[in-house]
């Protein structure tokens, strides 16, 4: 995450001192040890609301892209989420240490998730309605061979953050609309 990016949330590097006053003035009794290990506890039930929260349903799949970094070096892959709900994005596989949620200053969904061999990086896009099934193919090879570059991206899909800003009362940047488009309504 950088500056200006939305937190969804994370649980990563949680500090008990933000906990501190609320943990100590609702269970005084608990050792600190036993505060601290709630205070994880408490963070995860917050993914399960931030999964109420984002129970959006779109029109289209969700493509996840994945910078991955692998035992072997970091690598590009994608998977879809056919579901095309936001909450669904919202779920890491069993061998995460720690994750992060946000969408970052482009509008973009992301994901940083750590693992023991090393740190992912996920992009969740949404198929455009116009998008063809051969262009979102093409896209997928692309992918896979690790050469789709952001205008590819871009092309076939458009950004949940959208959607996801209306939940939280965030402003997004607008997005850049593409020259034909803009030329057609100028006239």
């Amino acid at each position: 995450m950088t500056d200006g990016d939305h937190l969804i949330w994370s649980d990563y590097d949680l500090d008990y001192e933000d906990w501190r006053d609320y943990l100590e003035g609702e269970y005084p009794d608990l050792s600190e040890d036993k505060r601290v290990a709630l205070m994880y506890e408490l963070n995860s039930e917050y993914l399960e609301d931030e999964r109420v929260n984002l129970n959006i349903q779109l029109s289209r799949p969700i493509l996840v892209a994945g910078d991955l970094g692998l035992w072997h070096g970091r690598h590009m892959g994608y998977k879809e989420i056919a579901s095309g709900n936001i909450r669904d994005c919202l779920y890491t596989n069993r061998d995460t240490y720690y994750a992060t949620w946000y969408v970052d200053k482009l509008g973009d969904l992301r994901c940083d998730d750590i693992h023991h061999d090393g740190t992912n990086h996920y992009l969740y896009r949404v198929y455009k309605d116009t998008a063809s099934d051969t262009q979102i193919e093409l896209l997928k090879e692309k992918l896979y061979r690790g050469i789709a570059t952001r205008a590819d991206i871009t092309r076939v899909t458009r950004r949940p953050g959208d959607e996801i800003a209306q939940v939280y009362g965030w402003t997004l940047p607008r997005q850049r609309q593409p020259a034909v488009q803009i030329r057609a309504e100028a006239r």
